[in-house]
């Protein structure tokens, strides 16, 4: 019941995330400009816009969410589940953000969920604070080496031919950064049964703050520069690709029960890969002309 419950919650954080993430680029790019050398303004600025306010209400639902979902399932599991996010990207960004989803990129929906199902109907492990368990060692060199990744991409951002690409390159290392800020706030899972103190003197707690403040930034700024459903997808197969051998390699997550769930879930986690590379951002709508847009805004 614990597992399902994990499930569930981590399904209803990706429906919720995904809205979020759609809400806070129409938010984004109305809000002035994040400035590195200037983040509490940059802060300010984002969240005086209306959109970006809603859309971050609704991603703090998901964090929640997400949250209970890894107290109570393997971390593997639940991000498997999340992964399923780009499925629920292509839909609700078609049906309800006025992008066109074409051929290909519903081709990918469908490996992603055959992808996601033998992944759920596969999965193994302890739940509950079980899950949580970690080696100290492995967690310092996962989140360090996801650390020097997710720098490397906010730098390379400002190199040559790689400027134009700095907004999926700056949602890539948000994806990353998020990574490092789960696996902290997984392992402190384990810390209630300590006491409130033993949490808040919990240097995991500095470390998954510091990785998402800077991951909040350059997913703001992400959405501000790049093409919306790119960004938010590339930042969503980020975090996902690099959370499913966290849980494997620092938490102890099975990768299966015998050969055949091994080799099952190895396609399963193959398929999402080339789903996630199939499925390109939908073409945007076209984009009303100035005088119409801020009136849409103000009237969505």
């Amino acid at each position: 019941m614990t597992l399902v419950l994990g499930v569930a919650a981590a399904v209803a954080s990706a429906v919720a995330t995904n809205v979020g993430f759609l809400l806070r680029h129409r938010g984004a790019v109305a809000a002035p400009e994040v400035d590195p050398f200037h983040l509490l303004r940059s802060a300010i600025g984002l969240f005086r816009s209306k959109w970006w306010t809603i859309g971050y209400a609704v991603a703090v639902v998901a964090y929640g969410l997400h949250v209970g979902a890894l107290a109570l399932a393997p971390l593997s599991l639940v991000q498997s589940v999340l992964a399923g996010g780009l499925v629920l990207l292509a839909v609700i960004a078609e049906r309800f953000f006025g992008f066109r989803v074409g051929r290909r990129e519903w081709i990918g929906v469908i490996l992603a969920a055959v992808g996601l199902g033998l992944i759920a109907s596969t999965g193994a492990g302890p739940a509950g604070q079980a899950s949580a368990r970690y080696s100290p060692a492995a967690m310092i060199a996962f989140e360090c080496l996801l650390v020097g990744v997710g720098a490397a991409l906010i730098l390379s951002g400002r190199i040559g031919r790689l400027q134009q690409r700095r907004g999926v390159l700056l949602g890539a290392s948000a994806g990353l950064l998020f990574t490092v800020a789960h696996v902290a706030v997984k392992a402190l899972t384990r810390e209630p049964e300590g006491g409130l103190g033993v949490v808040l003197t919990s240097p995991l707690l500095g470390v998954a703050l510091l990785a998402w403040v800077v991951a909040f930034f350059a997913s703001a700024r992400s959405l501000q520069i790049g093409e919306p459903v790119s960004v938010i997808a590339l930042t969503s197969i980020a975090g996902n690709v690099s959370a499913i051998p966290a849980g494997i390699l620092v938490f102890g997550d099975p990768l299966g029960s015998d050969a055949a769930s091994i080799v099952a879930r190895t396609v399963a986690f193959a398929l999402v890969i080339v789903a996630a590379v199939l499925i390109p951002a939908p073409v945007r709508a076209a984009k009303p002309a100035p005088e119409q847009s801020s009136g849409a805004l103000s009237s969505a």
